[in-house]
């Protein structure tokens, strides 16, 4: 699918004006080819003949005409991001002034790199695995401090070392099974099968947790989504601009003002949260309003996390009656459930503790109740801490691997099921060649996580979202 004998170049920086630019050049002879265009200082030589390692003051020259005065970062295989030789030439941020050393550099000799081509050479050449490969992408798109975390353990080989332990117990086990076959005849066993009965117990426990992490990968790298309910008038958009601090939905005290979901992202201590503000819950002929609804209580049900917003004139036995009704929506028992009582500054402290009082003794125990004030911000980081103790994040270690990858997820839990034959057969007595052939092809599905295992369709897959200059 790709060329290693071919000397490739692109721009690495985002497209558009800016201070500076970086254009890469990488492969067999880039040093040559940067050298035909780069002049440095006189006393310096030629571009190919400096140590590696060193950033050089130079000049690019088209002929004789001086196109930028420019550092070049020189940096020769293996020791280099792709693994080969490889340029940088850092430039003034001019459209033009970029476009021509790009020009320049194919018109010397090299030509244009695809879509992740360096990343490309950089696991073709053993300086990353696929599993590497991937978390740079994650890593580039990160837009949150556990997102970076996460693509950053991956990235250094965190996930990697993980799967490489486990598969390298699995091949030294298949191996004595499969030795096993050659003596047949005598009817020996150098495989113990309560010690093989106990890896793969070992195993199928680890790649489970691997597994059921992607959840928790899915909603760092996507948000986490936090459905705001209610009924009409309760103060959800009002809270939904406070959490933004922006006028983002609009507010009024018309009733069934918000008609249609409305999503934006917060950011609070580097976690992201998808915040979606729904259509008030109340019975209404009004057919778009009455569409809203239907969309507010999908949207409960896609949700990780709720803010029931009440106000200070919600009855009790209409709030028990409604988080019923939210609950069933909800779905799944793990989902997190957060009462706001909204519009505390409209009430005295002392009626605030009775109507705190009654509600704590109609709600359930694991429902966390926040008095607040959406029109002046009181008690907003109560309701923040709520959100990052509901979501769990926090609660990973810093070097937990969480599954983020969908390619993963599905390698993972194909392995899974061909452990479970294997662990079926060994309790069955299945012969040695069977459970050989199991073991084996959970080996399989685990290579194909890290790469040791692949085809060009996978990683055609993987690098076509790649930007051109990675």
């Amino acid at each position: 699918m790709y060329s290693k004998s071919d000397t490739i170049c692109a721009i690495s920086t985002p497209p558009g004006l800016g201070a500076i630019a970086i254009i890469r050049c990488s492969g067999p002879d880039a040093l040559r080819i940067a050298g035909k265009i780069i002049q440095l200082p006189a006393r310096k030589g030629k571009l190919q003949d400096q140590p590696a390692n060193t950033l050089h003051f130079s000049e690019v020259y088209d002929g004789s005409q001086v196109i930028d005065q420019v550092m070049v970062s020189l940096f020769k295989s293996p020791h280099s991001y792709s693994g080969e030789d490889t340029v940088e030439i850092s430039c003034h941020g001019s459209p033009y002034i970029q476009k021509r050393i790009l020009e320049l550099l194919v018109q010397s000799g090299a030509r244009m790199a695809t879509a992740g081509e360096f990343t490309m050479r950089a696991f073709l050449n053993g300086k990353l695995d696929l599993t590497q490969v991937e978390a740079v992408a994650d890593l580039i798109s990160s837009g949150s401090r556990a997102s970076h975390r996460v693509a950053m353990h991956q990235m250094r080989g965190g996930f990697t070392g993980a799967i490489k332990k486990l598969r390298d117990k699995l091949l030294t086990f298949t191996s004595l099974v499969e030795l096993e076959l050659d003596f047949s005849e005598e009817d020996v066993e150098f495989a113990d099968r309560s010690q093989l009965k106990a890896l793969l117990d070992e195993i199928t426990g680890v790649l489970k947790s691997l597994s059921n992490s992607f959840t928790l990968g899915n909603v760092i790298n996507r948000g986490i989504p936090v459905a705001i309910v209610g009924k009409t008038n309760s103060g959800k958009s009002t809270l939904l601009n406070l959490l933004l601090r922006e006028e983002k939905a609009i507010v009024s005290e018309i009733e069934g003002t918000t008609r249609d979901s409305i999503e934006d992202l917060i950011s609070i201590r580097g976690i992201h949260f998808r915040l979606i503000d729904t259509a008030g819950l109340r019975h209404t002929e009004d057919a778009i309003e009455k569409l809203g609804i239907q969309r507010t209580w999908q949207k409960i049900g896609q949700a990780s996390i709720v803010i029931q917003v009440l106000d200070t004139r919600s009855k009790p036995e209409e709030i028990v009656a409604l988080g019923k009704k939210i609950k069933a929506a909800q779905g799944e028992d793990e989902k997190h459930r957060i009462i706001v009582l909204n519009k505390m500054d409209l009430v005295t402290a002392d009626k605030l503790e009775l109507i705190l009082r009654d509600l704590k003794a109609v709600l359930g125990k694991n429902e966390i109740l926040i008095p607040l004030s959406a029109k002046t911000g009181e008690n907003l980081p109560l309701l923040e801490q709520a959100l990052m103790d509901s979501c769990g994040i926090m609660a990973t270690h810093e070097n937990d691997v969480i599954i983020t990858n969908v390619r993963h997820y599905e390698a993972l839990e194909n392995a899974l099921q061909a452990l479970k034959r294997a662990t079926d057969g060994l309790e069955s007595g299945l012969y040695g060649d069977l459970l050989s052939q199991d073991i084996r092809e959970a080996i399989h599905y685990l290579g194909e996580i890290t790469g040791e295992i692949t085809n060009d369709e996978v990683l055609g897959n993987i690098f076509k979202n790649f930007c051109i200059g990675k």
